[in-house]
């Protein structure tokens, strides 16, 4: 985690961003007192994508077996 002035950010803020995008943590200080964390955004998985895929099971006679046993 890197610590810097409000100052130092607004003046150096595309150096700060690239250590961001690096991922680095930095701390914003304001009279030595933290006031904000920047912090790389994590990554975002679409719900659907999060759970585990099942196999199908489908119960019953198979559709190709129906319609051959009503020819």
């Amino acid at each position: 985690m890197r610590d810097t002035t409000f100052t130092e950010l607004r003046n150096h803020a595309r150096a700060f961003f690239d250590l961001v995008e690096a991922g680095e943590t930095v701390r914003v200080l304001r009279k030595g007192k933290p006031i904000a964390e920047i912090h790389p955004v994590a990554p975002q998985v679409p719900s659907w994508k999060r759970r585990e895929a099942r196999p199908l099971q489908i119960s019953g006679e198979q559709i190709s077996r129906v319609i051959l046993d009503q020819r």
